[in-house]
């Protein structure tokens, strides 16, 4: 039966994990890291698409057209207050499309931000099948819990897109209480999963027994993540610098690379040693010459410019807590999730909100996917035993008369769920009503999030109040919600998949799906071009030496088929022409057999004319000796 992959597609870092021997494992990638940057690329010159660890390598050199930090943009519009913090911070263009969501460029193009997951999506994919040795064509993508409809829509498209099977959308923090209790399914206990990763932020907290895994309560921020704690050093960096040289490198996009990084290897580097250098060598310069950062960040320092960020963690805490009907004493472990909890002030945190030291012993880093690995085990059947309760995160409702937000399904109700309500006409006569579903916790329904629109028309006339309009909420098990609207007088009805406000229609994803797979075949061409033309190189540097080697060993006439031959396969690699350069090695490579097969004939023809072996004794007898030369004897000791 074909495997199914967990994949944690994260704001940072992506992971993949498979369930081996009824085991979780995490596959390595091409490169043979477990995690891969979510990071991608294109070279403006070449056009050659990048992704992953090489995409980061060169993004000092290339900031403009090296995308990182995508998911933060996922189902977002561009007008909302986080995407306008992030075109303040990023050093990619990010623009309005069409229909008001959020696009960025990269290269000449503008991309949805699920066409540049679906790139990321893509290699997992290609290297999972490298690893496994089969194709791979299903796979459980993990979300933030706090992820609103729209987001978890979008993360779906980008999985159709890099041609996955989304058999599943799962809540990250529920994933990784999946890999923290696998083998402590007997223990019956309350589970709180603190989830703080490059991008977003979670809190669940959990009831585990008996192989049942049921979510209580979620909460969450999903714009608070390491992203911001790099932000907050790189202020400070451009602080020092401009307080020290007079020179603002805030509009210098390279230097802002170098910093970033520097600023993130500083954080990485301060969870295990109380100060570190930055030192980076000419990161601009004047008319004096060459400037350099060299400075000194110390762990307080650092605590002091986060500390803010820190307390925002606290409040969704707090609600979860709440919401699930405990307090802190109640709950038995508090499981670390997301690179940012290596960072000691994380965890203190945590430890004040919870009051207890909390549970280090799952890898931050994968434990996401692994969990991710074993509910795709559940879903075709290679894990059994287990059952998952998810919630979702958010209030759905409508928009009733007056501007008031009308709750359908409340936060943290347990999904798959489904709900209806009957409402009637606000006017005497209408023929139709407007159905606005809303996503969120604020009594106006101007203050909570737009998830879609649709009307229902065909309504008989009557007096307002007195048509009844049945409306019905499903939200499926990925927390993907769909409406329907019926007249019960006339038994018209209108039904919605909220889909559209991923900001990706069907037929674009379907239009996405057809380039992810041009550009995979482009990619691969141009992967070929190189190899192709790497080979040529090598082999014409081969020739020369052989030739160089091999001086008068070799007849004259081969020697220069050999040359002319080399020429023939420079001015093909000059003019990039790989058919040229497949038949021009053909050519040269039995050139040069001819000619080796020339110069052994000539070296084995050399020693015959010599003594033979059954006369070794025997040759030329030298009658010039001088007088009194005795002959040698050999004797063996």
């Amino acid at each position: 039966m074909p495997k199914v992959i967990g994949i944690d597609l994260g704001t940072t870092n992506s992971c993949v994990a498979v369930i081996e021997a009824n085991e979780p494992v995490v596959l390595e990638n091409a490169e043979g890291g477990r995690i891969t940057p979510s990071v991608t690329a294109i070279n403006p010159k070449s056009g050659e698409t990048y992704v992953g660890q090489i995409a980061k390598r060169q993004g000092v050199t290339n900031p403009e057209n090296t995308i990182f930090s995508v998911k933060r943009l996922m189902g977002r519009k561009f007008d909302d207050a986080e995407v306008q913090k992030a075109v303040k911070t990023l050093p990619y263009k990010i623009t309005r499309a069409t229909n008001g969501d959020a696009h960025v460029h990269m290269g000449s193009k503008a991309y949805a931000p699920p066409q540049l997951s679906a790139l990321v999506l893509q290699k997992i994919k290609q290297d999972a099948e490298a690893k496994l040795g089969e194709k791979i064509n299903q796979a459980v993508i993990t979300v933030p819990a706090y992820f609103s409809d729209a987001q978890r829509q979008a993360t779906k498209d980008a999985g159709q897109i890099a041609g996955l099977e989304v058999l599943r959308i799962i809540n990250e923090p529920t994933a990784s209480s999946l890999a923290y209790g696998m083998d402590k399914q007997k223990a019956d206990s309350t589970v709180a999963v603190f989830d703080l990763g490059g991008g977003t932020f979670d809190i669940s907290l959990l009831q585990m027994g008996d192989g049942v895994f049921e979510v209580k309560s979620t909460n969450g921020d999903t714009f608070l993540g390491g992203d911001d704690f790099d932000n907050r050093i790189l202020d400070w960096m451009l602080q020092e610098f401009r307080q020290e040289s007079g020179i603002d490198l805030s509009q210098d996009r390279m230097a802002l690379q170098r910093l970033r990084d520097a600023a993130e290897k500083a954080k990485i580097e301060l969870s295990t040693v109380f100060e570190t250098e930055i030192n980076l060598p000419f990161i601009t310069a004047d008319a004096s010459g060459p400037k350099h950062m060299v400075t000194t960040l110390s762990r307080s320092r650092l605590e002091q410019l986060v500390s803010d960020l820190l307390d925002q963690t606290e409040e969704p805490c707090r609600q979860a807590i709440a919401d699930a009907g405990l307090n802190p004493q109640q709950i038995d472990e508090v499981i670390l999730v997301g690179g940012m909890t290596r960072m000691p002030a994380v965890q203190s945190k945590v430890k004040d909100i919870f009051g207890k030291e909390p549970n280090k012993s799952v890898n931050p880093d994968e434990a996401v996917a692994l969990g991710a690995a074993i509910q795709a085990g559940v879903l075709v059947g290679d894990v059994r035993d287990i059952l998952l309760l998810d919630v979702t995160p958010l209030t759905l409702g409508l928009e009733t008369l007056g501007n008031v937000f009308t709750t359908l399904i409340p936060r943290n109700t347990t999904i798959p769920t489904s709900k209806s309500e009957v409402f009637t006409t606000a006017a005497d006569g209408q023929t139709s009503v407007e159905i606005h579903v809303l996503q969120g916790e604020r009594p106006m329904a101007a203050d909570n999030r737009s998830t879609g629109k649709f009307i229902l028309d065909g309504i008989l006339p009557a007096p307002r109040g007195v048509p009844q309009i049945e409306v019905t909420f499903d939200i499926d098990a990925n927390g993907i919600l769909s409406v329907s609207a019926k007249d019960k007088g006339t038994g018209k009805e209108q039904k919605i998949v909220i889909q559209a406000s991923s900001g990706v229609s069907k037929e674009d994803v379907e239009r996405m799906v057809q380039e992810a797979q041009q550009y995979a075949e482009e990619d691969r061409r141009k992967r070929a071009e190189v190899e192709t033309r790497n080979q040529a190189d090598s082999l014409v540097n081969t020739a020369e030496k052989l030739l160089s080697e091999v001086g008068d060993n070799a007849p004259a006439d081969l020697k220069q088929d050999v040359e002319s031959k080399i020429a023939a396969l420079r001015s093909a690699i000059q003019q990039n022409d790989v058919a040229q350069m497949q038949a021009c090695m053909n050519d040269l490579n039995t050139a040069l057999q001819s000619l080796g097969q020339a110069v052994y004939s000539q070296t084995e023809a050399g020693p015959q004319a010599g003594p033979t072996p059954d006369d070794p004794g025997e040759g030329p007898q030298d009658d010039n000796r001088p007088e009194g030369t005795v002959e040698g004897e050999y004797r063996e000791i």
